[in-house]
C-alpha cells in the first residue's frame, strides 16, 4: 500500500471479526517498529506479543473488556524501559567502536549519557547546571530527573508505537492504540518493574465491517494547528 493512502485507511477499530492475523503479520509490523527513531538511539522500549491464552484473557480484563481488546485477535504491549539506559549504552559504545566512529560519537555515550541518565542524586545540581548555561547560550534544558528520562522513554516508545500500527494497516489489517487499562495490572501480568511504563495497549485484527468504527474520521480543520512562523 501506498505510503499515504496507508495513513489516510488506519483508524482506531474497535471491533474485529473472527479472522485469524497471520503470525508473519504482526513479526513485520514488529521488525518496523524497531526501526522508529528514537532518542539518542538508546532503545529502552519493549514490545510484549501477549498470545498465551489465559495471560490474553488477563490482559482483556486490564483493558476494561474494552471491544477493541475483546474482539482483538493480536494484543501488542508497548512499554517503555528507561531502566536499560546502561546496557543499550554500553551496547551502542560497543558497535561504534567496531566501526571505528568519530571521537565526538564515542565521547557522547561515553560521558554525556551516563550524566544525563545516571547520576539521578544529582538531579537538582544537573537543573541548575542546565539553567545558569542557558542564561549565556541556547541550551537544551531537559532531560535532568528521573521523570524526564521516563518522559523520553515513553516519547520513543509512541513513535514505534505508530511504525507498528501503520506496518499492520499496509498489510491490509487493523489496529487500536488503547490508553484504558489497568497498568498495575498489565504491569503485574508482564512481570515489569516499577520503573517501567505501561505507554499504551495495541490490538490487532480483521475489521468488523458493522461495528469496527463509528463513522467517518473527524479531523479539525488544519488552520488550528498548522502555523507558519
Amino acid at each position: 500500500m501506498e505510503f499515504f493512502e496507508t495513513v489516510r485507511v488506519r483508524r482506531s477499530v474497535r471491533a474485529y471479526t473472527e479472522e485469524d492475523v497471520p503470525g508473519e503479520v504482526i513479526e513485520r509490523a514488529l521488525d518496523a517498529a524497531l526501526l522508529a527513531p528514537n532518542s539518542s538511539n538508546m532503545q529502552t522500549w519493549g514490545f510484549y506479543w501477549v498470545r498465551s491464552p489465559r495471560e490474553k484473557a488477563l490482559l482483556v480484563q486490564a483493558c476494561m473488556s474494552q471491544g477493541a481488546a475483546r474482539t482483538a485477535r493480536e494484543l501488542i504491549v508497548v512499554v517503555a524501559e528507561p531502566r536499560r539506559w546502561k546496557e543499550n549504552r554500553d551496547e551502542m559504545l560497543r558497535k561504534l567502536t567496531a566501526n571505528q566512529a568519530p571521537a565526538f560519537a564515542l565521547d557522547y555515550y561515553s560521558k554525556l549519557i551516563p550524566f544525563t541518565y545516571g547520576f539521578r542524586w544529582l538531579s537538582p545540581v544537573k537543573w541548575l547546571l542546565f539553567n545558569v548555561a542557558g542564561w549565556f547560550r541556547p541550551m537544551v534544558r531537559r532531560p535532568w530527573s528521573g521523570r524526564d528520562i521516563e518522559e523520553v522513554s515513553i516519547k520513543s516508545a509512541a513513535l514505534a508505537s505508530e511504525n507498528f500500527m501503520l506496518a499492520i494497516s499496509a498489510q491490509g489489517f487493523s489496529t487500536c492504540p488503547m490508553e484504558g487499562f489497568d497498568e498495575s495490572r498489565v504491569r503485574r501480568l508482564l512481570k515489569l518493574t516499577r520503573a517501567d511504563r505501561v505507554v499504551m495497549v495495541i490490538s490487532v485484527g480483521r475489521e468488523n465491517p458493522s461495528r469496527g468504527i463509528w463513522g467517518p474520521q473527524i479531523r479539525f480543520p488544519r488552520e488550528k494547528f498548522i502555523k507558519q512562523v
